[in-house]
């Protein structure tokens, strides 16, 4: 399984940006897909979670900002994110759960500026 991520980039403070997470098979067969993000100097953090039937969780930080879903048509998972914060700032990947293995997308860099 392969997983490109995109969308990233720079932004002002309260703007928004919607990253992309392509993968190389059918998303409907995969459990568990996620966003994470890690930025200097500290651990990963989980960002928001669906589930194959569509269940999403998010880190209370991310709540009523961030959105995020999955076109199963498209294969590709998306996480939009709105007021952004530069406390926001960090590298965002895509993760997936597929036959009981991880997979990882190569990350986006996020920068957000105040």
């Amino acid at each position: 399984v392969q997983l490109v991520v995109s969308g990233g980039g720079l932004v002002q403070a309260g703007g928004s940006l919607r990253l992309s997470c392509a993968a190389s098979v059918a998303i409907v067969s995969i459990n568990d897909m996620r966003w994470y993000r890690q930025a200097p100097g500290q651990q990963r953090e989980l960002v928001a979670a669906i589930s194959r039937g569509g269940s999403t969780n998010y880190a209370d930080s991310m709540k009523g900002r961030f959105t995020i879903s999955r076109d199963n048509a498209k294969n590709t998972l998306y996480l939009q994110m709105t007021s952004l914060k530069p406390e926001d700032t960090a590298v965002y990947n895509c993760y997936a759960d597929f036959s009981w293995r991880d997979y990882w997308g190569q990350g986006t860099q996020v920068t957000v500026s105040s």
